[in-house]
């Protein structure tokens, strides 16, 4: 199996705490992850109609089967278990006893919120780094092939076609998770939602401009969101706040957990179309904002990335907040470095008051430009930027 960056940290807490959960998109390695890294815990997977309906029905007996702790998969589907399994966690005063995996993360996280409160620790695996790919010689010399290809294990480890895993995924994503998450009568209109909030990638939400071209109420819209959210498809980065500047957009923006899912929703058929299609510089950001998103959360910290934009049309794509200190990063898709990508930058560090040595541009190049007023590298280099996060 491909060697996943979380493990490291999943094995500290597991020493420490006496469940663990990981959550993440469906198909982003949890169930090859947990069964290697936990091989001496039974598993069971709650999407087994049978141990579901036992764990239902007889929360304690299903529970006695275990008494040396479990993996619980898709645990989400039996959520009267975890108040048992507090009882359990508190009666036993065990450290390293469940593991807890699901791939809809807000039902997920609801119970645990409501059981489990301060006797878990939550981990969030995506599909796969930068980091992870190049140790196994998988990275791409080309980010429009990563972009058209996406991140997930299943694509690499099965030398899978593109295309074909995507079309799969939808439809299991569509007949699986968002029937679980609601009630929706028309699956066509949910797939036209996703496909227009691929086109949207990298731009502010508008819920009222995305029902109108839906043809859907707003609220529905609202509503297919937060559905997209829980299910680990589309994530909102929020605007960064300071008082050095009140004229700011307070609207989030929208990303895709994964390129390649974007890519297949915006119907583009090779990696060659990539570097011609409108947005390339939206998709491209996309891709790196994840990378810094997947090196927090496998690390086990929670995100601290932000984005800034004023009324005037200044903005800078990524803020990252450490402790005390801002880090702002540019974002180019172009192959050649052009000075006036730091135009931006000094428009926000003169508000702002910060340095421009916080300062990175990562661009869509190879060469890193280290004399320049700020950290100018190439998008393969990315881990300039995350030792410093």
């Amino acid at each position: 199996m491909i060697h996943r960056d979380i493990s490291s940290i999943a094995k500290e807490l597991f020493r420490k705490y006496p469940v663990i959960s990981i959550t993440g998109p469906r198909q982003s390695g949890k169930t090859t992850l947990i069964k290697h890294l936990f091989s001496y815990l039974p598993y069971v997977s709650l999407e087994d109609i049978d141990e579901r309906q036992f764990a239902t029905q007889d929360p304690r007996g299903f529970l006695s089967r275990y008494p040396n702790g479990a993996v619980f998969d898709e645990v989400q589907r039996a959520p009267d278990l975890f108040s048992y399994i507090q009882t359990q966690v508190d009666s036993n005063k065990k450290k390293g006893y469940y593991v807890l995996s699901g791939s809809q993360n807000f039902l997920l996280l609801e119970n645990i919120s409501q059981s489990l409160s301060g006797r878990v620790a939550v981990l969030k695996l995506l599909p796969l780094s930068f980091n992870e790919l190049s140790a196994e010689n998988l990275l791409f010399d080309k980010y429009e092939r990563l972009i058209y290809t996406g991140f997930y294990p299943g694509i690499y480890a099965d030398k899978l076609a593109s295309e074909f895993f995507y079309s799969n995924y939808l439809q299991t994503y569509i007949e699986r998770d968002v029937r679980n998450l609601k009630q929706i009568g028309d699956l066509n209109s949910f797939t036209r939602f996703m496909q227009l909030c691929a086109g949207r990638i990298g731009q502010l939400l508008n819920l009222t401009s995305l029902a109108n071209d839906c043809g859907i109420a707003v609220n529905t819209a609202k509503s297919w969101i937060s559905i997209l959210e829980s299910s680990y498809t589309i994530f909102l980065l929020q605007p960064h706040f300071r008082n050095f500047s009140k004229r700011v957009v307070k609207a989030p923006k929208l990303f895709f957990y994964d390129v390649g899912l974007a890519s297949s929703l915006l119907r583009i058929n090779n990696y060659k179309q990539i570097s011609s299609h409108y947005l390339v510089g939206s998709l491209f950001e996309n891709m790196i904002i994840l990378e810094i998103l997947k090196s927090r959360f496998n690390r086990g910290l929670q995100s601290n990335l932000y984005f800034w934009r004023d009324n005037k049309g200044h903005e800078i794509d990524c803020i990252i907040e450490k402790s005390r200190t801002l880090i702002p990063v540019e974002i180019k898709s172009g192959k050649t470095y052009n000075p006036g990508y730091l135009s931006a930058l000094k428009h926000w560090t003169h508000l702002s008051g910060n340095s421009m040595k916080n300062a990175f541009i990562i661009y869509g190049g190879e060469k890193d430009f280290p004399g320049s007023d700020a950290k100018v590298i190439g998008w393969q280099n990315i881990n300039e930027l995350l030792k410093q996060i």
